[in-house]
């Protein structure tokens, strides 16, 4: 997926930024060679091998601490709204900010 001069500055104009002709040149680019690298990636035969949970596993034996999913705490709602002004069926009432 090659990009354009009129692409990047349609990007940048969505993200609201002002670029110079050698700017826009650089930043197409730059943007062109990630997407070939992307591109490069997308093309690796990646069948049989086993996703990492983090790159350390990749290079030294990892333990994950992981602990049982179970309740630890009470229902604290009636207590944590108290100090709200406005509370109603459980949820905590605010002002309308739009018209």
């Amino acid at each position: 997926m090659a990009l354009s001069l009129e692409d990047v500055s349609r990007i940048a104009h969505l993200a609201r930024l002002e670029l110079r002709a050698d700017e826009a040149d650089a930043m197409l680019t730059q943007l062109n060679g990630f997407f070939d690298i992307v591109e490069k990636m997308g093309a690796v035969d990646t069948r049989g091998v086993e996703p990492l949970y983090t790159p350390l596993s990749a290079v030294q034996d990892v333990h994950l601490r992981l602990r049982d999913d179970v309740v630890t705490e009470t229902d604290q709602r009636e207590a944590n709204q108290k100090s709200a002004p406005a509370v109603e069926d459980g949820l905590f009432l605010v002002p309308k900010v739009i018209e």
